[in-house]
């Protein structure tokens, strides 16, 4: 595989540039495009697996800003699939992490943009994330990582807080649409909850990841996260000092992902292996 950002160094910068370009038209667009009554025009894996029109509207923009700077890279999209590219560089997007919360008027609703090195369709077992942006229109904050270069919020140069101990930490996560996940999911977090500080479950994985890096968070785990899902994020995790990792050994990918400190993230991940967290189901 050609590895871009080793051929040449100043690559991930020009593509973050790039990423907050697309992710902050796309997220004007959601935002100030968002009706009183938002509609559900499809549904996914299940009735509470939702596709609103500003859904593909989004996927659409971010589409035409990212051929436009770049027409030789990949796009892999949540809702319009896969387009592959000559230049080694794919992008990995979401035109709304956190759609159901879009639906019902909250807040935490994200586009994710992310550019990724990869053999063939990115896969989060073999990319290199080279750079990233997270951008929440509703919040008014923007998060960029850049492969090397550090991760920030707002301009501002994040580095993970020291997390407490387990018994003190404040734990993310979220819950798949299908009932037999939900099911395994409650059975994961009724082991947890008496272990941990609390619990928060926000509805938008990108925005989680990007509280782990800012210590809104102090951990995150989630099963069944998508590539869309997990390739901004975890940069902003990593370039700002933390982990992101799988299950027994694994990177993070569908089957388990989990962020945090690296004195703390091996704890939970422990909990989560003697759980069966990461069960096909």
């Amino acid at each position: 595989m050609n590895e871009p950002y080793r051929l040449d160094p100043a690559l991930p910068a020009i593509l973050t540039t790039i990423a907050e370009r697309a992710a902050c038209q796309a997220g004007a667009l959601v935002h100030d495009g968002r009706p009183d009554e938002v509609e559900v025009t499809s549904t996914k894996s299940s009735p509470q697996d939702v596709v609103t029109a500003m859904d593909l509207a989004s996927e659409d923009c971010l589409r035409a800003v990212l051929h436009q700077a770049r027409p030789d890279d990949g796009i892999l999209g949540e809702e319009r699939g896969y387009e592959p590219g000559t230049s080694g560089v794919t992008w990995v997007i979401d035109p709304i992490d956190g759609t159901v919360n879009y639906l019902y008027g909250l807040a935490g609703y994200a586009v994710l943009v992310a550019a990724v090195a990869s053999p063939g369709v990115p896969d989060p077992a073999t990319w290199t994330v080279l750079a990233s942006c997270v951008r929440a229109p509703a919040l008014g904050h923007t998060w960029t990582a850049t492969l090397g270069g550090g991760a920030f919020r707002d301009g501002r140069r994040l580095a993970v807080r020291e997390a407490p101990q387990l018994g003190g930490c404040l734990l993310g996560t979220g819950f798949g649409y299908r009932r037999e996940v939900r099911e395994l999911q409650g059975q994961v977090v009724a082991r947890l909850l008496p272990q941990v500080r609390d619990l928060r479950r926000m509805g938008a994985a990108g925005l989680d990841l990007c509280a782990v890096a800012d210590g809104t968070l102090d951990l995150f785990y989630e099963h069944g996260l998508q590539p869309w899902d997990l390739a901004a994020g975890s940069l902003v995790v990593t370039e700002a000092g933390a982990q992101v990792s799988g299950l027994h050994g694994e990177r993070a990918g569908p089957a388990m992902t989990v962020a945090g400190h690296a004195g703390r993230i091996g704890e939970l991940i422990a909990e989560l292996e003697q759980a069966g967290a990461d069960e096909p189901v």
